[in-house]
């Protein structure tokens, strides 16, 4: 043997199981070995065979191991910050918008490791995705239908009291106050209805023909631009007055595509400006929506008019008094106030619109 000459295990491992077959005497004169080392060789598997030659004491075998968990462990915590961070906007929207983030990234990451991330259980997930609803569940969508079915069979004339009757000819008991919530939820107002105060700023009267009812319905994703388009007025104080910031948002990309900040609150101002910066930055489609709320604004012939030059553009709004109908916008301008704004130091008009501007189109 050649002095100084190393060995690997795979050639220490086939000597000692030759020797073992043959003869270790024969064997180490064969391959130019002293018998001491090949009967070393022999003794060290004989007393770890998965640990032979390798030279690791049990210590720095542990510590390898605890190495190999630290790594999969790190590997595991970046893999759920990148779900996170990828869901980030799912996860504001609700149960539905996180389950089509998971049907839409099956290919990309484990159900398990998503269900983790985003705390939804496997089962609750393939519940959604093969639309099983619980008896409670089935029995309220079968009512909601009777009801809109009613409605819209009697031309929007009957209210809860007449739904309520109707409902009984068709073998449902239901009494008029909960045919009235169920109503309420639907964003179902009778054309006969002499309620007009409605909680919302916008101070909309229920019988304005310029009203739409809520397409969207809270469905605040797109799978293509120009898909869906939410709009919303916020107000902005400044050392000066009062400025009122109007945007026009594509809910494929979150992008603000139009907007306008102005002094005053009239339809020139406001939605009329941000519409045409929208329709200057993205093409309209066919099918296109466009979501607002239903403040005067939005709900007037001017804008209407000018809408209906677009035919293929659908228009949807919120309904009365409910905030959550046109959350977007709302989360988009209380993200805005917490960057921009500062209560103890409050902008000019002019320094107000800079900050607008730069916020708006590093968003871009």
């Amino acid at each position: 043997m050649e002095k100084g000459k190393i060995y690997d295990r795979d050639f220490r491992v086939n000597a000692v199981k030759l020797g073992r077959e043959t003869n270790f005497f024969k064997v180490s004169k064969e391959l130019g070995i002293p018998t001491t080392t090949i009967y070393r060789w022999r003794n060290e598997l004989q007393k770890d065979e998965t640990k032979s030659f390798s030279g690791r004491t049990p210590e720095q075998k542990r510590i390898a191991e605890l190495k190999i968990a630290l790594k999969r462990k790190l590997k595991k915590t970046e893999l759920h910050i990148e779900i996170f961070k990828s869901a980030g906007k799912c996860i504001s929207e609700g149960k539905p918008s996180i389950f089509r983030f998971i049907e839409n990234n099956l290919d990309k990451y484990s159900l398990w490791s998503m269900c983790e991330v985003l705390h939804i259980r496997p089962e609750t997930y393939h519940k959604w995705k093969n639309k099983i609803l619980s008896p409670r569940e089935c029995h309220r969508a079968s009512i909601e239908k009777e009801i809109t079915s009613i409605f819209y069979e009697y031309k929007e004339m009957y209210g809860n009291v007449r739904i309520a009757a109707e409902l009984q000819s068709r073998g449902i008991q239901l009494k008029n106050s909960a045919v009235t919530c169920y109503m309420k939820s639907l964003g179902l107002v009778s054309k006969h209805s002499t309620r007009h105060k409605v909680k919302s700023p916008s101070r909309s009267i229920i019988h304005n023909p310029c009203i739409f009812p809520n397409v969207l319905n809270r469905e605040f994703t797109a799978e293509a631009p120009s898909q869906v388009w939410v709009s919303g007025i916020t107000s902005l104080e400044t050392s000066e007055s009062l400025l009122f910031l109007t945007i026009i948002m594509d809910l494929y990309d979150r992008k603000v595509i139009g907007w306008n900040l102005s002094e005053g609150l009239t339809i020139k101002e406001t939605s009329l400006p941000a519409w045409e910066m929208a329709v200057g930055n993205r093409k309209t489609k066919i099918g296109l929506i466009f979501h607002s709320e239903r403040s005067s604004q939005f709900a007037n012939k001017l804008f209407i008019r000018k809408l209906s030059k677009y035919k293929h553009v659908k228009q949807s709004m919120s309904r009365a008094g409910n905030r959550l109908d046109n959350q977007v916008p709302r989360t988009f301008f209380a993200a805005l106030k917490s960057e921009i704004i500062d209560l103890d130091m409050l902008p000019t008009r002019v320094k107000m619109k800079e900050k607008i501007s730069d916020y708006i189109e590093n968003l871009l």
